[in-house]
């Protein structure tokens, strides 16, 4: 029997009331967001895990890119707390512990920023009773588009503004809260007689070791020599061709790296992750030198300190188009992963492991006394009513100016 126009109208209008209901619908920007594969989120540990994240008093926040999830694990009111957030493609985060605020580069085309803040305060609709029991949890309080030809990798504080690698331009951008961008910086292997060459990725500039001006800055690149075999063809050649630039002088200072990842300064030193071997290791008179193995793609590192120095270090699986990227790795061997690396000794303290998980791109921390995380939680469905209320209704930080520990 076919329906009348009347019945097709009021079907679809009943359709079209049901849409875009789910706090994490709006919160992500994706329809699909409120769906999460519960295989994703399983995990399981290696040595103290738990132990360590609450003595170093952190939540720390972890981006998986192609799973489209922001994870964040924090040891919460005596119990291991895991909570994450879908956002489409996530891949670089900072967290600004002097602001409160956490920034993700959501890198499908248009490339989005997303800003979060933990919520201060949840204001019951009828003035009466509890709110829901979200304080200081993390949500998305400004959202910002950017063309997609950036390609945003990594995201770094330089000099308290927020910076971004365009990939897709060879360079480094500072981001403004409005959406605007300025490159501040290239390597000098792109100028041509014609002028630099922004139009495409010749290099995969992918991250920043973020001092406190661009000039005494670093950071790393796939290759300095751009050629007609551009990043992500198959004959791409990586094996040692690596390199990280200084800022100042937009010349490399260390070669002989395999697609290097994540490079951060600590202590005047610049620690970066050797992808393409699974390593972790430390730039030392111009020479990269190896300090920990880990079994999988390095990419993701930040570096604690308190009472001593911790490198929490991702690993993630080789995608199978990617091989050939990881001269030095058992690729069928490789898991997702996070490590607690002693920065003194080299020595893995303990791991979280994804055993369906894929690909880890970027780590930060923030004090759990900030925000034990977000308001979604692994393994447990929140009743709608609070969600709802948590997002009907909440009041977020504003941030604090004295600097936190």
């Amino acid at each position: 029997m076919t329906a009348s126009p009347a019945d097709r109208r009021a079907c679809a209008w009943r359709r079209h009331d049901a849409e875009w209901r789910s706090p994490a619908q709006i919160a992500g920007f994706w329809e699909a967001a409120s769906r999460v594969d519960p295989l994703l989120l399983r995990s399981r540990v290696v040595g103290p895990w738990w132990e360590l994240l609450a003595a170093l008093g952190i939540t720390l926040l972890v981006s998986r890119e192609y799973e489209h999830l922001v994870i964040a694990m924090s040891v919460h009111e005596g119990r291991p707390l895991v909570s994450y957030l879908r956002l489409p493609h996530p891949s670089g985060l900072v967290c600004d512990r002097d602001r409160e605020t956490v920034t993700i580069a959501s890198t499908r085309n248009p490339n989005q920023l997303v800003t979060l803040r933990p919520v201060d305060e949840v204001r019951p609709a009828d003035g009466k009773g509890r709110g829901a029991p979200w304080v200081r949890r993390l949500i998305p309080v400004r959202a910002v588009f950017l063309p997609g030809r950036l390609y945003l990798h990594d995201l770094a504080l330089i000099g308290g503004k927020l910076h971004a690698n365009a990939v897709g331009q060879n360079a480094v951008v500072r981001l403004a809260d409005d959406g605007g961008f300025a490159r501040v910086w290239w390597p000098r292997c792109i100028e041509t007689p014609d002028g630099p060459v922004f139009d495409r990725n010749h290099l995969q500039l992918n991250s920043i070791a973020a001092g406190g001006t661009v000039g005494s800055s670093f950071f790393t690149a796939s290759t300095d020599r751009p050629s007609r075999l551009r990043p992500g063809h198959r004959r791409f050649p990586v094996d040692g061709r690596g390199v990280v630039f200084s800022g100042r002088s937009r010349e490399p200072i260390c070669r002989g790296l395999t697609r290097p990842h994540s490079a951060r300064l600590h202590r005047g030193r610049i620690w970066v992750a050797n992808s393409g071997y699974g390593q972790l290791g430390v730039v030392s008179g111009g020479r990269f030198e190896a300090t920990t193995a880990l079994p999988g793609w390095t990419r993701g590192v930040c570096i604690v300190e308190r009472g001593r120095a911790i490198a929490f270090v991702g690993t993630s699986r080789v995608l199978p188009r990617f091989r050939q990227y990881a001269p030095g790795l058992d690729v069928e061997r490789s898991v997702c992963a996070v490590h607690a690396v002693d920065l003194a000794s080299g020595r893995t303290v303990a791991s979280l492991e994804w055993p369906e998980g894929n690909q880890t791109f970027a780590l930060d921390w923030l004090p759990a006394g900030e925000s034990p995380g977000f308001p979604f939680e692994a393994g447990r469905r929140a009743p709608g009513e609070r969600l709802r209320a948590l997002f009907y209704s909440f009041a977020p930080a504003a941030g604090r100016k004295e600097r936190v520990p």
